[in-house]
């Protein structure tokens, strides 16, 4: 008995059911175009109806054992269902709803930054990963971040930060230093006095050896000084005598000259004719020197 009981029991039960699906109205298709709703009501459950739908794929798509074509083939579908819930949002707002667009979720990588992936075509939000979609091969430099470049200092750059301090002219402003510096210092001029003192010293020393020694050579000085005067002078006699010799045999002769002696501007023209030949024959040929010489004789030409 308790067997066919059940068995009636499971006849009534889908009969309930299939008279409750009957009395449903028929299962609603959302429209392909956002632009054919005219209720706004209508309009945010389709919204909420893709919402959903992006969601369990989202969730599905986060499973890295799936593999790379139906990872990719769920990613694709995620990116369809966005570009059609920012549709069904534009046309919510064009019947006066509230913009969803300006609260949306931002793009993130691996690491949780948010990243802007622009659309190539300019309209609408650009082409997104998620999930296990991220690690996929030629994916994943995408997210990663490109080596800083360290950027070479100028000398604008160097010297920009140099100031004052950087040359030591703030160094006494604390008054530490003068503190630390004032016993070296007087231990520096002790020193420094101790050590001219010493020098001092053996300057006088050397002073007075050698003003004996100038007074104990005067006497043989002078007398090489004497003998070495009397030779000057018997030089300077010698000198004299002879130059009253020539003197005197010259007025009693006159010179005469027996050939042509030439003047000033004939030794000036000797002297630059010279010359010339001493340039003509360092930076001219031979040749040019014939060529010449033979048209100076054509034309008469003396010098």
């Amino acid at each position: 008995m308790a067997r066919n009981e059940e068995k009636a029991q499971s006849m009534l039960n889908r009969f309930i059911t299939l008279k409750a699906e009957e009395k449903k109205k028929p299962k609603e298709r959302r429209p392909y175009l956002a632009s054919e709703c005219r209720d706004l009501a209508e309009a945010d459950r389709w919204r909420q109806q893709i919402m959903r739908e992006i969601g369990r794929k989202v969730a599905e798509i986060q499973n890295e054992g799936l593999g790379e074509h139906r990872l990719r083939d769920l990613n694709d579908e995620i990116n369809k269902l966005i570009r059609e819930k920012s549709h069904w949002e534009r046309r919510i707002v064009e019947l006066g709803g509230p913009n969803y667009a300006k609260h949306s979720a931002k793009m993130t990588d691996l690491e949780g930054n948010i990243i802007d992936v622009p659309n190539p075509s300019g309209r609408g939000p650009g082409y997104r990963y998620f999930g296990a979609a991220k690690k996929l091969p030629g994916v994943r430099e995408l997210f990663e971040k490109p080596p800083e470049l360290r950027k070479r200092r100028t000398r604008y750059d160097i010297y920009k930060r140099i100031d004052a301090s950087y040359y030591g002219y703030r160094d006494e402003e604390d008054g530490i230093l003068e503190k630390v510096e004032g016993p070296a210092e007087e231990e520096m001029r002790l020193r420094a006095v101790e050590e001219w003192k010493r020098m001092e010293a053996i300057r006088k020393e050397a002073r007075k050896g050698a003003q004996e020694v100038v007074s104990v050579g005067v006497g043989v000085g002078a007398e090489v000084l004497f003998e070495e005067e009397e030779d000057v002078v018997e030089e300077e006699r010698r000198e004299e005598r002879e130059r009253e010799d020539i003197e005197r045999k010259g007025k009693g002769k006159e010179f005469v000259v027996h050939v042509p002696l030439p003047d000033d501007k004939e030794i000036e023209r000797m002297v630059l004719e010279k010359k010339k030949m001493e340039l003509l024959s360092k930076y001219a040929s031979d040749s040019l020197m014939e060529e010449q010489t033979e048209a100076k004789a054509m034309l008469n030409i003396q010098h």
